[in-house]
């Protein structure tokens, strides 16, 4: 295994950029994952199998976007030990992250089970989708420990400033997922749950593969068996650092759930056109998502090395250029959604019910820069708890209640339901500038 990258000297924005690509190549991937479930249901199945994939799909990534969360845990934990070259330390908090996410794929595996049909119906899942959600829904989670284990070997790798191994292991999920779809889906005519075997299996192969080659190679600092325990001082700093970002990013997917559920009551085609947009907007936000990840590992490792400048100026540079890439996207989204949303689906309605959403997300093109960035700068500091209360502002301050409104305006447009995501994102940058401040003004008045 190659050593891993050390932030804490050198140019800062080649180095930002440098691991910023194996992210975003892996984000790419794993965004192209869950798209090519809806993708090719959409070419093989009905509007109410689309319907079905959309709703169960974000369903399980509220599950899978609350462990992504406690795992930054381990990512920030990490980057900490490593900058401060406690490789000992390094190889403890792997261990201990190990028993701690091995239990959590287990609880989540039984839980949800159990709670498949009345989360469907807390969703307001349309009739003719109903029974598909719910077998999505039970299949996905019977991969629960597959899925977990693939996304806590990425925090894992991110910490180490490793992003290329992450980048691997998304790559050969993505191709397994796709051959999985055409088989189960577009051969077997299998649908929604052909979809949901696909990705489970597409995980399993991936984590396998994934522990082959980190076996062969090795980390670049101590670890054996014996730092596989659970250490209750490591676990309880894993999980303070991680669960506000996991509660955040849990409350904020439920905020979507609850647009999701709103776009339900509308009918089939208006439930398919989100969910198609929303798989689109996951493509619009890559780079800023690239680099809330990026900058979370490089500003953690800066840290823990006494160097709060560097942290800085990888902010600054994280924010410039994802936004320029932002004005683009902004741009196309808007006047050219329909040509993105007919990539997914071929039935005019849901195309022009897709596009009509997409244009409220070319607004948060030009937003999400600052915030996800910021985001990243306050994760890398260990500023979770904050980052836990400018979401849960966002999300049900904002997100939630403008939605609700704006649905209850006729005739119902989805463009003005849209836009409760970017009036979300403006008050959480709001709320990130005044804390970035307060931050500055606490540090001068230490020193």
């Amino acid at each position: 295994m190659k050593k891993s990258q050390n932030f804490t000297e050198g140019s800062i924005l080649p180095a930002l950029v440098k691991f910023a690509l194996p992210v975003l190549f892996a984000i790419f991937l794993q965004t192209m994952y869950g798209a090519v479930d809806m993708l090719i249901v959409g070419q093989f199945s009905t509007a109410a199998e689309i319907s079905a994939v959309s709703t169960g799909s974000w369903i399980m990534q509220t599950v899978t976007g609350a462990i992504v969360g406690l795992a930054m845990g381990t990512t920030i934990l990490l980057g900490q030990k490593i900058g401060e070259k406690k490789n000992e330390e390094a190889g403890r908090v792997v261990g201990a992250s190990i028993c701690l996410f091995a239990l959590i794929g287990v609880v989540i595996m039984i839980l949800m089970q159990i709670l498949a049909v009345p989360v469907a119906r807390l969703m307001k899942a349309p009739d003719a989708a109903f029974a598909s959600t719910v077998m999505y829904i039970r299949i996905c989670a019977m991969g629960s420990i597959f899925i977990v284990a693939y996304n806590v070997l990425g925090s894992i790798f991110r910490g180490m400033g490793n992003s290329r191994m992450p980048l691997i292991t998304v790559a050969i999920a993505c191709v397994m997922n796709i051959i999985g779809d055409l088989i189960l889906v577009g051969v077997f005519h299998m649908a929604a749950a052909g979809a949901a075997a696909a990705t489970v299996m597409a995980q399993a192969v991936s984590v396998l593969l994934s522990l082959l080659i980190i076996r062969k190679q090795g980390l670049p600092f101590e670890f054996s068996k014996k730092c596989v325990r659970f250490e209750k001082q490591i676990i309880r700093k894993v999980v303070e650092l991680g669960f506000p970002i996991a509660f955040q990013d849990m409350l904020v997917s439920i905020s979507f759930l609850a647009i999701t559920a709103i776009v339900n009551e509308l009918g089939v085609v208006p439930s398919a056109g989100v969910g198609v947009a929303e798989k689109i907007c996951g493509f619009i936000l890559l780079v800023p998502s690239a680099y809330m990840q990026s900058i979370s590992a490089f500003v953690a490792q800066n840290v823990g090395a006494k160097k709060p400048e560097r942290a800085k100026r990888a902010l600054a540079y994280g924010i410039l250029t994802s936004l320029g890439v932002g004005v683009f996207l902004a741009w196309f989204s808007f006047f050219h959604g329909d040509i993105l949303a007919g990539v997914f689906n071929r039935e005019t309605e849901v195309v022009a019910a897709a596009a009509d959403y997409l244009k409220a997300y070319a607004i948060d093109c030009l937003l999400v820069s600052f915030m996800f960035c910021f985001t990243g700068y306050f994760n890398g500091c260990g500023k979770t708890g904050f980052v836990m209360i400018q979401g849960i502002a966002g999300a049900f301050g904002v997100r939630i209640p403008v939605s609700y409104l704006m649905s209850r305006i006729v005739p119902v447009s989805l463009f003005r339901i849209g836009l409760a995501t970017p009036c979300s994102t403006f008050l959480q940058i709001i709320l990130c500038v005044w804390y970035f401040i307060r931050m500055e003004k606490q540090a001068s008045n230490t020193h």
